[in-house]
């Protein structure tokens, strides 16, 4: 897991950063802290932007060149889910398997298809959902991670919208070609998460400092 950096690193840290009192100690957000706190949050709105950029092109341009949209999705979302804080390491662990089983689906599908035909082909043959699904069940544990540790409403959206939608296209209930204005409104609801998230206090986002060093102090004695 990410865990965040050691505290104190410095004096200077010492001196102006505010001692939080955690569930097993007091605890400093050190500037390594917040440099991963800003690297997470720049990662969410690159990858806020690459979707919405991409189902924008796709929708009104048509899917032959959403290649290079798909490549900044797919980074944004690994080096998001490298720096998030998440107590449970397992369940982190987790979110990276699936990102990678994900990424490496639609890597199949660029192959097969050709980096050019890899929406029309998605459409065209839904089973490919299997594949490309890991990648936003990740997308899905953000979400759920956005809206457990903050309640905020965007990520009940960006939660559900999308397993719903590639469940509904994998039975046939509803193709994908007809879902259009739900992925516009699940990628709009992720930006509107990501550009939130700047206007939190960087220990919003580390959490409590004190678990994170109480589970490592445990794996250690072990």
């Amino acid at each position: 897991m990410n865990n965040p950096s050691p505290d104190p690193v410095s004096t200077a840290d010492q001196s102006t950063d505010p001692l939080h009192q955690g569930m097993f100690g007091t605890y400093r957000i050190t500037a390594a802290d917040r440099r991963e706190v800003t690297g997470y949050r720049i990662s969410v709105l690159a990858l806020a932007v690459a979707q919405l950029g991409c189902l924008v092109q796709w929708v009104w341009a048509g899917a032959a060149w959403i290649g290079p949209w798909l490549v900044v999705m797919a980074v944004a979302l690994g080096l998001a889910l490298h720096w998030i804080h998440i107590y449970l390491r397992p369940l982190h662990q987790a979110l990276r398997l699936l990102w990678l089983l994900g990424v490496g689906g639609g890597l199949a599908l660029a192959h097969q298809a050709g980096p050019a035909h890899m929406g029309n082909t998605l459409l065209a043959q839904p089973l490919w959902i299997m594949a490309v699904g890991p990648y936003f069940a990740a997308l899905t544990g953000l979400g759920f991670k956005e809206f457990f540790c903050f309640r905020r409403p965007e990520a009940v959206g960006v939660t559900l919208l999308a397993p719903l939608l590639l469940m509904l296209a994998l039975l046939g209930v509803a193709p994908l070609e007809t879902q259009g204005p739900f992925w516009l409104l699940e990628a709009v609801l992720l930006l509107v998460m990501a550009v939130g998230k700047f206007r939190l206090d960087p220990a919003a986002d580390i959490g409590d400092k004190s678990v994170f060093q109480e589970l490592e102090r445990r794996r250690t004695v072990r």
